[in-house]
């Protein structure tokens, strides 16, 4: 038997889900920050976390831009999951994919210009995971964990 007290813990364990659909175009970017923003501002993430978030999902977007199917005018997807210990985000694109293990660490020493979103997505969010397929695309995951930075 379901009581009230235990429909209120399973349900405070679920998390929220919601989806966005955004064109591949440089110009939609912002309302991606934005949007991941609001939520974690909702959440009670600090100022400095949700800054980070936001420069990890705008490297991950112009990342789905410049390597998904952006001259087809495809759009990409973006997945947000709110969950009371975290917010994970997933930018999935419809690109050509690549081979994630091949990404090198970039030569701080002698930077250059590009290369460098993976990089930086990694050392602001907590967790990090890619998944490419070569000829079906990109699924970059990000956690963002609330409370102290890990």
């Amino acid at each position: 038997m379901i009581t009230m007290n235990n429909l209120e813990k399973v349900e405070k364990k679920m998390s929220d889900h919601f989806s966005i659909s955004v064109p591949s175009k440089p110009e939609y970017v912002n309302v991606v920050r934005l949007t991941a923003s609001a939520i974690a501002s909702r959440m009670g993430f600090n100022i400095e976390q949700i800054e980070d978030i936001k420069v990890a999902i705008a490297e991950a977007c112009t990342n789905a831009i410049e390597h998904g199917l952006c001259y087809n005018n495809n759009n990409f997807q973006i997945s947000f999951f709110v969950d009371p210990e975290k917010l994970m985000i997933d930018v999935i694109d419809q690109g050509h994919g690549f081979e994630s293990s091949e990404v090198e660490e970039p030569d701080l020493a002698n930077p250059k210009e590009g290369g460098l979103g993976i990089f930086i997505i990694k050392s602001l969010m907590d967790e990090v995971e890619i998944l490419s397929d070569l000829g079906k695309g990109t699924t970059m995951k990000m956690i963002k964990y609330l409370g102290d930075d890990i």
